[in-house]
């Protein structure tokens, strides 16, 4: 890509939890790769964790990330716990809270890069509003907020939050089942200690240049536009949506891949066969729910790839604490090896490249909004089954707005334990059935699209681009 920097320098201030440190990591890349110097700060561990789990391989990597390993006080790690309210994953909480203390090495880096910069962009985390907000006293210091979660959900959260009824151009069913007596509110979906540490944040936003999206326009330009609309406050704020962050071609040659021993497995089985099985780094299972899986599973007969593994920590590499060692039902394992009928990873597997092989045809997911656009930009149909935070309202957006995935519960079912039959009915709708069908012809067209939209003239393309002219200009 050209080089347009011009002595512009970018931070990347992300917050601390898997499914933030990675996306502003991917749009590290995508800016540096436009020959800018770009500045990636946090603790060391959660700068090595970002490293580590990236998808972007080392060969590839841009030179110009540079990673600022801040310090920051002794942070508890906890294991996860099965008991916290709402499986939200609150022993992440101490993370969050230890963030405050980057604010005075943060505020100290911008002014550093400053002085030797026409311009400096710093691209904060939603999450994170705080430790940025002295940058606003730098002369030639632009902040941008970037928001990690769908347009859609932005939406909803920002209709509730002002007291606005969602506009006439949203479908009325849509409308009806989020205002439906047991659809999760946001204060169902978070701890206390978590609204209150994001009320925090809100508080600091009064100074930002624009926003910045991980979405598509194919995909949710209208809400990309409603949102933009609903906290305009008569400014002229810019928004830019400018994803999918995740690369959207994946390495088709052996030598290139993930050595991953799925991925051998995979290479046999045909297309579109497989059920894709992972609900992200921050959910809690049950030893219970864990068996009715295991069970629903099987008895779908269906191939499936299946990542169960605990939840992050806090620092994913410290050793201390008794592990949860997760129990699969006596000879599970051994029946699955023996029929061929799946592979089950408790390591760190390669997702993009799991969703992105012709024969993975499904994607049980949790509906974190990194999984949602990676499986969208692979054209992979989701089997929704949100737990926390935002994910509810990601399900609604896949099943019932872009129609590509369908549901495994009922979205205003409070009931904790979903049963094996449950599991196993949802896991033939989708690869099986008729309307599993329809969602995958959905799925593979979007794909295409979204996929499209990252190429020269596309139109996540041209939004990057417009991004980049703006904090060159």
């Amino acid at each position: 890509m050209e080089d347009v920097s011009g002595s512009v320098t970018v931070i990347m201030v992300p917050l601390p939890a898997q499914g933030h440190l990675n996306q502003l990591l991917e749009l590290a890349h995508l800016v540096a790769c436009y020959g800018i110097p770009v500045h990636y700060v946090g603790s060391a561990s959660h700068n090595r964790q970002a490293k580590f789990r990236s998808h972007v391989p080392p060969s590839s990597a841009a030179s110009d990330i540079r990673f600022h390993d801040l310090p920051t006080p002794p942070i508890p790690s906890p294991a996860p716990s099965l008991s916290s309210p709402h499986k939200f994953p609150s022993h992440l909480q101490p993370a969050f809270d230890a963030t405050s203390s980057l604010s005075g090495p943060v505020a100290s880096l911008i002014r550093s890069l400053s002085s030797g910069s026409r311009r400096v962009v710093v691209v904060y985390d939603s999450l994170m509003a705080s430790v940025v907000q002295d940058a606003a006293s730098v002369p030639n210091a632009e902040i941008y907020e970037f928001n990690p979660i769908s347009a859609f959900t932005l939406c909803w959260f920002t209709w509730e939050s002002i007291g606005m009824a969602p506009p006439p151009e949203v479908e009325v069913d849509i409308v009806e089942l989020i205002a439906s007596k047991g659809f999760p509110s946001p204060l169902d979906s978070s701890t206390d200690e978590f609204l209150k540490f994001a009320a925090s944040q809100n508080e600091c936003k009064k100074f930002h240049s624009g926003c910045i999206h991980n979405t598509c326009r194919v995909v949710e330009g209208r809400f990309v536009d409603l949102y933009a609309s609903a906290t305009a406050n008569g400014t002229a704020t810019k928004h830019w949506a400018i994803g999918p962050f995740n690369p959207v071609k994946v390495p088709e040659k052996r030598s290139r891949r993930s050595a991953h021993g799925c991925m051998e497995w995979l290479d046999k089985q045909a297309t579109s066969s497989v059920m894709y099985v992972s609900f992200g780094t921050t959910t809690v299972l049950s030893d219970e729910q864990i068996r009715e899986i295991a069970m629903g599973l099987e008895y779908s007969g269906q191939k499936f790839i299946w990542v169960l593994r605990e939840a992050d920590k806090v620092d994913i590499f410290s050793g201390g604490g008794e592990a949860r060692i997760i129990q699969l039902p006596q000879g599970f394992e051994e029946m699955v090896a023996a029929r061929d009928l799946g592979v089950v990873v408790r390591d760190w597997a390669p997702q993009l490249e799991i969703l992105g092989h012709p024969a993975t045809g499904g994607f049980l997911s949790h509906c974190g909004w990194n999984s949602c656009m990676e499986s969208i930009s692979m054209g992979v149909p989701i089997l929704a089954w949100p737990m926390h935070s935002d994910q509810p309202w990601n399900a609604v957006l896949i099943t019932r707005v872009l129609k590509i995935g369908l549901i495994v519960k009922d979205l205003t079912s409070q009931d904790d334990l979903v049963k094996s039959s449950s599991i196993e009915g949802a896991v033939k709708a989708l690869m099986v059935s008729e309307e599993g069908e329809e969602a995958r012809k959905r799925a593979a067209e979007l794909g295409a699209a979204v996929r499209g939209s990252m190429d020269e003239g596309g139109v996540s393309r041209a939004e990057l681009g417009s991004f980049m002219a703006h904090i060159c200009r």
